[in-house]
């Protein structure tokens, strides 16, 4: 690859990842506002919670299209390491959230199955999995 081709991947790539990271901190803010402010801010007032959900799931669809766009900017192995780590997510979530959601409604566990243990699984897996595959195409 030549110099300006390197530099040109190199630019686009950061860009793309500011860009995620911007509308997945958006992202995390709404999640934030939507999950406090009803109680701490506005009284659980309805119509302003149904505002804040609608600008959560907005907000997210941007993230969707912005990781769409960082994807897309990736090379070969870059892809192929994300869209596996992705999968093997998609496939972890899947397999864990329906039996601990099963338990809890069994009480087999002693306490609420929350969606904040799945994302929390979720996102270690992604993270443990890109890690994993990157050090496989070493």
């Amino acid at each position: 690859m030549h110099s300006n081709q390197h530099d040109s991947y190199e630019t686009r790539i950061a860009g793309t990842t500011r860009a995620l990271a911007a509308w997945t901190g958006f992202w995390v803010a709404t999640c934030a506002i939507l999950a406090f402010g009803p109680k701490f801010v506005w009284d659980e007032n309805t119509g302003v919670t149904l505002a804040v959900v609608l600008l959560n799931v907005l907000v997210g669809a941007g993230m969707v299209v912005a990781n769409k766009k960082h994807i897309v900017s990736l090379d070969e192995m870059h892809k192929r390491i994300t869209l596996e780590s992705m999968g093997i997510t998609l496939g972890v979530g899947l397999i864990v959230s329906i039996p601990y959601s099963l338990m809890d409604a069994y009480d087999l566990i002693a306490f609420d199955a929350d969606i904040a243990h799945l994302v929390v699984v979720m996102g270690l897996t992604y993270l443990i999995s890109t890690i994993w595959r990157v050090w496989s195409f070493r």
